[in-house]
C-alpha cells in the first residue's frame, strides 16, 4: 500500500464536517493513511473521482448514476465498497390531502403536483418516472394547459445536492398542505418525518403511488493506481488501502460509545457491502428525464448545480 487514500463527500450540511472528521481519525487511528475533502456539489466531486483526483467518493444514487456512465465512457473501473444498512429498500411516494378526490395517480391527471429539487432522485426523478409508467406527461408548469398531462411545480433548494438536502421536499408538502398543489413527491421517511414535524397533518394525506424499492447511496472507489515502480502515489485509489477502508467500516460497531455519535449523524447502524441492482430504476428514470446521456454528460438543460 502506497500513499494516502483520499475521500470526497459533498457538504450539504455543516454535520458533514463532524461526521468525516471523526470517521477520519478513527480510520487513522487504525493505521489507514486516511483524509477527506469536501465538495460544494455532487457533479464536481464525481468527475475528480473518474479523474483519479480522489480515490474514493460518498455518492449520492445519482451521483454513482453518473459516475458509472463517465467511467464506461473513460475506459475505467469503478468499485462500490460499501453502502449504509439505510440505504437499502427505500421508496418514494406520491400523496394527496386526505380530501382529495384523487384515488389513483390516474386521476393526478389535469392536476399539479410539487416535487423537491430537479436533481433529487426520491422527490423527482422518479415520482416523475411513476407518473410516466402509469401513462401522463408531466412538465414544468403552472398548469397541465402548459403541454403535458400533469403540471410539475418544483421546488430547487439546495441544487447540486442530489437531494440530499431536504428543503425542497419540505417545501413541496407545505405547499400540499396550503392546498396551493394538488399532490407532492416525497421520500416515504420524509412523509413520516413532515408528519411529525407538523407540516403535514397526521392522517391528513393519502398514498396514491408508490415506486419500487430503490437503493440509495453508495461508497466508491475511482480507478486503481497505477502498482509499477513509476507509479504516482497521489489519491488515485490504491487496491489495498480501498480494501483496509472497506473492511474498517464494515467493521464498525454501533456499540462502540466513540463510533455510536458519528453512526447517528451518518443514518445508520451497520455498514453493509454494496449492491448495485437497486440502481436499475434510477438508471431508467434518468434515461426517461434525459437527465444524463450515455457517457455522463448533464443533459437536463435547466440543471445548474
Amino acid at each position: 500500500m502506497t500513499g494516502e487514500l483520499v475521500l470526497g463527500a459533498v457538504a450539504y450540511d455543516p454535520k458533514v464536517v463532524t461526521i468525516w472528521e471523526g470517521f477520519r481519525g478513527w480510520l487513522r487511528e487504525r493505521d489507514l493513511p486516511f483524509d477527506y475533502v469536501l465538495y460544494s456539489h455532487y457533479e464536481r466531486q464525481v468527475e475528480d473521482l473518474v479523474a483519479g483526483r480522489i480515490g474514493l467518493a460518498w455518492n449520492s444514487p445519482l451521483a454513482w448514476v453518473r459516475a458509472s456512465r463517465l467511467a464506461r465512457a473513460a475506459g475505467v473501473r469503478l468499485t462500490p465498497v460499501t453502502m449504509r444498512d439505510t440505504d437499502r429498500d427505500l421508496t418514494s411516494v406520491i400523496v394527496v390531502r386526505g380530501d382529495s378526490p384523487a384515488q389513483t395517480v390516474a386521476d393526478l391527471r389535469g392536476r399539479v403536483i410539487a416535487t423537491g429539487a430537479v436533481d433529487s432522485p426520491q422527490a423527482t426523478l422518479l415520482p416523475l418516472a411513476l407518473l410516466r409508467g402509469a401513462g401522463l406527461s408531466p412538465v414544468a408548469g403552472l398548469s397541465p394547459g402548459d403541454g403535458g398531462d400533469v403540471a410539475v411545480r418544483r421546488f430547487d433548494v439546495g441544487v447540486g445536492l442530489h437531494g440530499d438536502h431536504i428543503g425542497g421536499e419540505r417545501d413541496a408538502a407545505r405547499a400540499l398542505a396550503a392546498g396551493e398543489v394538488d399532490a407532492a413527491c416525497l421520500l416515504d421517511a420524509s412523509l413520516l418525518l413532515f408528519s411529525r414535524e407538523g407540516i403535514l397533518p397526521v392522517n391528513g394525506t393519502r398514498i396514491v403511488a408508490r415506486t419500487p424499492p430503490y437503493d440509495h447511496c453508495t461508497m466508491t472507489a475511482g480507478p486503481a493506481a497505477d502498482p509499477g515502480p513509476a507509479a504516482d502515489p497521489g489519491p488515485a485509489a490504491d487496491p489495498g488501502l480501498v480494501s483496509r477502508f472497506g473492511e474498517l467500516l464494515l467493521g464498525m460497531s454501533y456499540a462502540d460509545p466513540d463510533l455510536r455519535p458519528l453512526l447517528d449523524l451518518e443514518g445508520l447502524k451497520q455498514w453493509l457491502p454494496p449492491r448495485l441492482e437497486g440502481y436499475q430504476q434510477l438508471e431508467r428514470a434518468v434515461d426517461q428525464a434525459g437527465f444524463y446521456d450515455a457517457r455522463g454528460k448533464i443533459g437536463a438543460g435547466d440543471y445548474r448545480p
